[in-house]
């Protein structure tokens, strides 16, 4: 059964793994910036852009005391864990389960009803800290050795 898994596994080079991981992070971080920014901008005029602008500045700073070291770890797994390892396996399975429970959280969050104002507020500072802290790993894929054919 192992030989199965092994046989049709996505296998990947850490250099594959560490682009995955970045991509991740500048897509949800840009995905999320700019519903941010459409929802506090648009109907709100310079008070969003206020908004905007201060929540962003929040979410650097979250970016600098938690998301970098998150990004420093996820680089060293997959360093640490070598090539042709599963293309899934970019993050942990504890860092999978956090990143459903964001998006859970993200849904129940839309749901409640809440005024675009107050969810482009905190889609605004997650979305900047994703996007600034992914730096980290686009760092350790350029760093990375290209694998040899």
């Amino acid at each position: 059964m192992s030989s199965v898994i092994e046989r049709f596994k996505p296998s990947a080079s850490r250099r594959t793994m560490l682009f995955a991981a970045g991509l991740t992070w500048t897509v949800m971080g840009a995905t999320l910036l700019a519903i941010a920014f459409l929802w506090l901008v648009y109907g709100n005029g310079p008070l969003g852009i206020g908004l905007a602008a201060s929540f962003a500045a929040l979410g650097l700073l979250k970016s600098r005391l938690v998301l970098d070291r998150v990004a420093v770890r996820i680089a060293e797994r997959i360093n640490e864990r070598g090539d042709a390892r599963c293309l899934g396996g970019f993050l942990s399975p504890r860092n999978w389960l956090l990143v459903g429970l964001m998006m859970c959280l993200g849904m129940a969050v839309r749901r409640l009803g809440l005024p675009h104002p107050v969810v482009g507020s905190l889609y605004a500072a997650v979305g900047s800290s994703l996007l600034v802290s992914g730096r980290v790993i686009w760092r350790a894929w350029a760093s990375a050795p290209v694998p040899s054919r």
